[in-house]
């Protein structure tokens, strides 16, 4: 019984470690296909309906200077979780420019973590379970022992980088 319980575990652990990256499905809550679970940076700029407005937004979006000097001198090893939604708006104006924000602070893409929802701002397998998102996009920092340093839920209240520098103060 034991030896049963062992493997039951590590089929499970297995199942949801290998769970598919940029998984399409369609959302019967939208009516249309959208990305869910963990995606990619990749992922996301190649999704169709991301990609039309990421690109220029991206390429538009320029924060402010004075805010990413100071900013800098803040981030050590912080992690930082986006969750989104393909169709919302706010997470398609929000996103490519919380991109750019991290680009120009060279902040390490391995310590971005990017998770998709559906409609109901829900992801397969309980990957958001305890992240408390009622809205999206939803941009939560973490110092290295995994601790939530602060959010930004929906929009920003100054600046994107103005909020993620009050995030970052706080942790001083």
């Amino acid at each position: 019984m034991k030896y049963l319980l062992s493997i039951t575990l590590i089929i499970l652990t297995m199942n949801v470690s290998a769970q598919e990256i940029n998984k399409k499905i369609h959302d019967e809550a939208k009516g249309k296909d959208i990305l869910i679970n963990k995606c990619t940076r990749e992922g996301i700029t190649s999704f169709p309906e991301f990609k039309e407005m990421f690109d220029p937004l991206y390429a538009a979006y320029t924060p402010d200077a004075a805010t990413l000097i100071e900013l800098k001198k803040l981030i050590k090893d912080e992690k930082i979780t986006i969750v989104f939604g393909t169709w919302c708006g706010d997470s398609k104006v929000n996103v490519p420019n919380f991109y750019k924000i991290l680009d120009d602070l060279h902040f390490k893409e391995k310590n971005v973590s990017l998770i998709a929802v559906d409609g109901h701002k829900k992801a397969e397998n309980g990957i958001i379970d305890g992240l408390d998102i009622s809205r999206v996009p939803t941009f939560i920092v973490f110092d290295k022992k995994g601790k939530e340093l602060g959010r930004i839920t929906e929009g920003p209240k100054t600046t994107l980088e103005g909020d993620l520098l009050d995030i970052f103060k706080t942790k001083s």
